[in-house]
């Protein structure tokens, strides 16, 4: 899933493409070599992923004569990433052509009237065989502001050799950990319980397994109803349980993979993206051999998880000299062929359904080999299951002021192990309908 690579049985336009690493002179200098080979250049810019310029140099091909396709790529964490493109389009910088956006962005970004709506051909095969939940992300105000590129889903991972069956639930779950704590062996739930948007995903997840949510469908106002302040009651219970990991007020998405990847780890159970497959085959092979995988743990039993996508989405920027150009230069990077790609060489699962079931090599012209030419079915041996969750996902909040939502949330839920959740469905309540003022952008 993280091999680089180029896409095979394809030339490479070297003479039509440009890949900007940097934004150092030595970038600069790159960049201005490049338009000398063309008269006009469609720039994308984009979050780091190790194949991405791969994808760039075959989407050359969309773009007419006279036209170089330059990837500039964004800082690696979300918040540099929106504070560069929230900068450079407040400013009106025509610089920016293609835009790879969160999928809490669109709101906001489609609000400020820094993107262009999607309509027509364009819309049509930007939505073709698109799973419905990366697609209503990819909405705001009943029109399409963005092309789906991939999505994501966090599934529980779980070592076979201590739970030969996993839990359904989180009352199970936590009676098993209880029972392994007992004998002496491995059993802490990791999940992300610091103050940031790691948090507020899981507490999103489990009020939108209670067929509850946080803001209401339009955006505009706070719901705060019974499936919430319960939402709040599992979190509170879960953290103050003794049985979650000593960092967990701590815990991001990676201190999570690690502990559980730990050759002395005294974890039992994870909650994380589909990428700890291939970090735990390179980080723990003996471990990784007993590691399974299943959906998130249902919050009532009976009733599976819904659990919060992420993901990312291509936009053409309202500033764009050349919106034709980028607008087809956009279809081309999240394309069928080009989400198979990147979600084998990078483990960014798609958004298009049809790919989960496709069994073909990356290269069908020669045989299959799973080292050398893998499918999604050797890349992805968890697709099913993904897909299974990604069938009945739930989505963040969709609001401009999502970035305000998101801090507020993560502030009252922290530190998680001593919530107290009558007051921080109050607080809640009160900060979040402030927050929903604030919708202009954040600085």
């Amino acid at each position: 899933m993280y091999r680089q690579g180029s896409f095979p049985g394809r030339a490479r336009p070297r003479t039509r493409w440009c890949a900007v690493l940097g934004v150092t002179v030595t970038a600069a200098a790159i960049v201005a070599a490049c338009a000398t080979r063309a008269e006009h250049r469609i720039t994308v810019y984009y979050a780091p992923e190790e194949n991405f310029p791969t994808v760039i140099e075959r989407c050359a091909d969309a773009l007419g004569e006279g036209y170089e396709l330059a990837y500039r790529q964004l800082p690696r964490d979300a918040d540099g990433q929106r504070e560069q493109l929230v900068r450079r389009l407040a400013a009106g910088d025509s610089d920016l052509d293609i835009l790879g956006l969160d999928v809490t962005w669109v709101p906001e970004f489609a609000e400020a009237e820094w993107i262009e709506e999607w309509t027509g051909d364009h819309a049509e095969r930007a939505t073709e065989g698109v799973l419905d939940a990366p697609l209503e992300t990819a909405r705001w105000d009943g029109a399409l502001y963005a092309a789906t590129k991939n999505t994501n889903v966090q599934l529980l991972w779980y070592d076979e050799a201590l739970t030969p069956e996993p839990p359904e639930t989180w009352d199970e779950m936590l009676k098993m950990s209880a029972k392994l704590a007992e004998r002496g062996e491995p059993h802490q739930i990791l999940f992300t319980g610091a103050q940031y948007e790691g948090l507020v995903v899981q507490f999103n997840t489990i009020v939108a397994s209670l067929g509850g949510r946080i803001i209401s469908e339009d955006g505009r106002r706070v719901v705060m109803d019974e499936q919430v302040v319960a939402g709040l009651e599992l979190l509170a219970r879960v953290a103050s349980s003794g049985l979650t990991h000593p960092a967990l007020i701590t815990a991001q998405e990676e201190d999570v993979r690690h502990a559980f990847e730990a050759t002395d780890s005294r974890a039992a159970f994870q909650m994380n993206w589909p990428y700890v497959y291939a970090a735990m085959r390179e980080g723990n092979p003996e471990r990784f051999e007993t590691m399974r995988w299943t959906t998130y743990p249902a919050v009532r039993e009976g009733e599976p998880a819904r659990t919060t996508i992420g993901g990312y989405h291509i936009a053409v920027s309202s500033f764009s000299q050349h919106t034709d150009e980028a607008f087809e230069a956009a279809l081309c990077l999240r394309n069928v062929e080009n989400q198979k790609f990147s979600a084998i060489h990078d483990g960014v699962p798609p958004t298009i359904e049809a790919l989960y079931t496709d069994d073909t090599p990356l290269d069908p012209s020669r045989p299959v080999d799973q080292a050398d030419n893998p499918s999604m079915a050797t890349a992805y041996p968890m697709r099913e299951t993904i897909l299974e969750a990604l069938r009945d996902a739930a989505v963040r909040p969709l609001t401009p002021a999502y970035q305000n939502v998101s801090t507020v949330t993560s502030r009252i839920l922290s530190p998680v192990d001593r919530l107290d959740p009558e007051a921080a469905a109050q607080r809640l309540n009160d900060e979040l309908s402030d927050a929903l003022e604030l919708r202009g952008v954040l600085p």
